[in-house]
């Protein structure tokens, strides 16, 4: 057995799963790492629901972006989450759209790359809306939103208009739009482009 694979709680009987990848070996996405190493840094914050969803592609964003984090919850305790955004000094920016009734600061266009975080919410459109309320801190973060953004490749997965776009599509967009490099998002769209081609070789 690969030093990369673990039995789950070493129960015989139980499928074995990528350590990185967290899914089945039958199953794993490793393959689809695309190591980049961008100036600005990425956080990720996860909802519970989609952390065991195969058709995610969050942890695959996470396993190719260098010295990006990636962590679950919902609601999460004020301090954690006060040094998840600032960390080592940096200036968080959500990626989040511009909403009715809402005035959100604008990101600093002056701030260099290196003393920015992305920060990311990986949930469905719902979800993402609870997990702003929880969490007032996120509400106070300047947004970012994406511009001129092409249809999706998200077929695996249901969307109510063709610009929404899956977390790793959104997160490598923004990262090349806060580089000033939107090249930086070409490897990260062509393993997502691997990801989806492998997810929809297990549907009927």
């Amino acid at each position: 057995m690969s030093g990369a694979m673990a039995a789950a709680d070493g129960v015989p009987g139980r499928r074995v799963c990528c350590a990185a990848c967290l899914r089945p070996r039958s199953a794993c996405i490793c393959r689809w790492i695309a190591p980049v190493a961008p100036r600005a840094a990425l956080l990720v914050l996860q909802h519970p629901l989609e952390a065991a969803n195969a058709k995610n592609s969050a942890r695959l964003l996470h396993l190719s972006v260098a010295g990006s984090v990636l962590a679950v919850g919902e609601a999460f305790g004020a301090d954690e989450l006060d040094a998840l955004l600032h960390a080592g000094g940096r200036r968080p920016v959500l990626l989040y759209p511009e909403t009715p009734g809402e005035t959100a600061a604008a990101p600093d266009d002056e701030a260099a790359p290196e003393r920015l975080r992305l920060v990311l919410l990986d949930a469905t459109w719902r979800k993402s809306r609870k997990m702003l309320y929880l969490n007032p801190a996120l509400q106070r973060l300047p947004r970012l939103a994406l511009r001129d953004v092409a249809p999706s490749n998200y077929r695996i997965r249901k969307a109510h208009a063709p610009h929404q776009l899956s977390s790793l599509e959104a997160g490598a967009l923004a990262l090349g739009q806060l580089e000033g490099d939107p090249a930086l998002a070409g490897p990260l769209l062509d393993a997502f482009a691997g990801f989806v081609e492998q997810q929809a070789g297990y549907v009927p």
